[in-house]
């Protein structure tokens, strides 16, 4: 895999495996733990280190880079500029609370498009890679969707926004919907991880109201180079940039599940 990966790809590697061993040290120990905006919406000072390491290592090399990082902010230039978007700890109340689940993402745009993404889970060493037509990889084997065709059969995963009280887009309704379904649904927390695992065939699909462009940009192209779907709930081009409902499924359940998240 390492000789069809740009340079830029092999650098988005480097820095998440360096800032896993930050997170990796800090995980289950003491640190300061902060509240944002919502309930339970956390960020701790591993959040901050990871992402001020990833930055600056990124910046040695690519100088004229621009960041859309969860913690620092950044906008979306519309430029043709190499960008990277960047999520230091996703999954953070996990790390917070002990829980060996979390991850790093990180991804790189130009020209509008995404080039490379880059996601990684300190604790189970798992890697995953996608570059723009080239493919998708975990721990550099190769991994597509699954072929699960029926909706009776799926394994789906789902995430909430912190401001679930407020039940934003009718989103308590449209996961009851699902529910309603009688296939097993996963809520773990990751929404990079959980788009992994639909590249990798663990889910065959997923859905969420809405998402964070440093959430879903690194696996939305994994998702696309192991030939899975990536959309709005109606089916419509997702926007990176728009906090919109996104599906993402192995393909052959994309309208089967659509029509489910559309019917309310």
């Amino acid at each position: 895999m390492d000789k069809d990966l740009s340079h830029v790809s092999l650098l988005a590697i480097e820095a998440v495996l360096a800032a896993g061993e930050i997170l990796r040290k800090g995980f289950g120990g003491q640190f300061s733990i902060e509240a944002k905006s919502g309930i339970h919406n956390l960020v701790t000072e591993y959040d901050h280190r990871s992402e001020e390491f990833i930055i600056e290592f990124l910046k040695k090399e690519f100088p004229d880079s621009l960041f859309l990082a969860e913690e620092s902010g950044g906008k979306n230039e519309g430029s043709s500029a190499l960008q990277w978007i960047i999520d230091p700890l996703d999954g953070t109340v996990n790390f917070a609370h002990g829980l060996p689940f979390f991850a790093i993402s990180i991804a790189a745009r130009k020209n509008n498009e995404l080039i490379c993404g880059v996601v990684y889970q300190p604790i189970t060493h798992e890697l995953f890679v996608a570059q723009k037509n080239v493919g998708a990889f975990l721990n550099g084997t190769r991994i597509k969707v699954s072929e699960v065709t029926e909706l009776k059969r799926a394994f789906l995963a789902t995430g909430f926004p912190y401001n679930l009280a407020e039940n934003p887009g009718d989103c308590i309704g449209h996961f009851t919907d699902i529910l309603r379904q009688g296939i097993p649904v996963r809520r773990m927390g990751v929404a990079s991880l959980d788009l992994c695992y639909v590249a990798s065939g663990r889910f065959d699909g997923f859905f969420e109201i809405s998402l964070a462009p440093w959430d879903c940009a690194a696996g939305i192209l994994l998702i696309e180079e192991a030939g899975g779907k990536v959309s709005r709930w109606d089916e419509e081009p997702l926007d990176l940039f728009a906090y919109e409902p996104i599906l993402v499924t192995n393909g052959h359940l994309h309208q089967q599940i659509g029509k489910v998240l559309q019917q309310r």
